[in-house]
């Protein structure tokens, strides 16, 4: 089964059970961009690095303890509600392969950028494994 498909038969599962629950983050668990920086003017399209302490990265469906897998929240102003899937939109992109990079085509303009964790179902950890948010402003 693939990773898609791994991901889609656990949303359904959570979803048609309501068994959704946020797995304990480890104490020393952080996530950090290493680019770009806060405050940052790039042009499109930008390159965005992840980094992840005290944790593993692992594709979605993978379920392994202590490991999750990245999504780039863009110009959100919330996280998701505790104990529930992290959306995939626009601004919610999920990293599900076990990604640690992309490049994103952003509109010129002032944009935020955060990174939240998810387990194998894409429901953030409890407390949340999450970026400080930062802001880079995108040129023509």
């Amino acid at each position: 089964m693939g990773v898609q498909s791994k991901w889609l038969a656990g949303l359904t599962l959570v979803m048609a059970t309501g068994l959704a629950h946020a797995r304990p983050a480890p104490d020393d668990a952080s996530v950090y961009f290493i680019t770009p920086e806060d405050g940052a003017t790039v042009s499109s399209p930008v390159t965005v690095r992840f980094g992840l302490k005290g944790m593993g990265v692992a594709p979605a469906g993978t379920d392994k303890a202590n490991t999750g897998h990245h999504h780039l929240l863009i110009d959100v102003d919330s996280l998701p509600p505790k104990g529930q899937p992290i959306p995939s939109d626009d601004h919610h992109k999920h990293f599900g392969g076990g990604q640690t990079e992309t490049e994103l085509d952003l509109a010129p303009g002032q944009h935020t950028l955060q990174l939240l964790v998810g387990d194998q179902n894409h429901i953030p950890f409890d407390p949340p494994v999450v970026s400080k948010k930062i802001t880079i402003t995108v040129t023509e």
